[in-house]
């Protein structure tokens, strides 16, 4: 594995922690579609993908794939026991009727209140939103798994967002391959942080203002990565 998809499955492996036995949950696109395989034993969720299924399973072996069962992101993926299949009009009626526990959705930049833009850059082609906006407001829980820092080395967690939000104050859970945040009342609280590196050098890193919890947790962010 190289270190690129090294910091993504150590991304997707942290926020598989947030997620709660019970949870219905939709996997955006990118890193989050690697949390399926990083599902803590003893916790079953139920997840959903936007292009209309239920009771999402892991990624298949090479040797397995079916080419009919894809998510949103043309991935392949596996059915579990009671799995079922929806016309995109009731998978976004779900998602928009408050009917999902988490969404968990990668960011290009998250601000210091919450705030999340993850659509669209200024000057570059736009594909379109997708089901991003319906998922960060209709989900009761959003957690962004997404890197510190983007491919140019620029931060991504910011005073403010300075492109097109997808929508305001809606991020409750922010993981990158360096840290953890909450987010309570528009303030954001640091609440974990890697043992590869201190407060000072990740304060470098991160131009929003944040706070730090009183019981900080200091962890091995590699550890379970495979």
């Amino acid at each position: 594995m190289n270190q690129r998809d090294r910091i993504r499955h150590c991304i997707a492996r942290r926020a598989a922690g947030e997620l709660k036995d019970g949870d219905v949950v939709n996997l955006g696109i990118g890193i989050p579609t690697l949390v399926s395989d990083y599902i803590p034993p003893g916790v079953a969720i139920h997840l959903h993908t936007e292009n209309g299924m239920l009771e999402v399973g892991p990624t298949p072996p090479p040797d397995q794939v079916d080419p009919q069962l894809v998510n949103a992101s043309r991935q392949p993926i596996t059915e579990l026991p009671g799995a079922s299949y929806f016309d995109s009009g009731l998978s976004f009626a779900m998602m928009r009727g408050g009917h999902l526990d988490t969404t968990i959705i990668g960011a290009l930049q998250v601000s210091q209140t919450g705030d999340i833009a993850s659509w669209a850059v200024p000057g570059k082609t736009v594909l379109g939103v997708g089901g991003a906006m319906d998922l960060v407001v209709g989900a009761k829980r959003v957690i962004v798994a997404t890197t510190h820092q983007n491919k140019d080395g620029q931060p991504k967690i910011l005073p403010e967002c300075t492109f097109p939000l997808t929508a305001r104050g809606e991020v409750d859970v922010l993981v990158t391959e360096h840290a953890v945040f909450h987010f309570t009342e528009g303030r954001m609280i640091l609440v974990e942080i890697g043992d590869h590196l201190d407060l000072e050098e990740l304060k470098s890193i991160t131009p929003a203002d944040y706070e730090i919890h009183p019981q900080l947790t200091v962890v091995d962010r590699w550890e379970g990565v495979h």
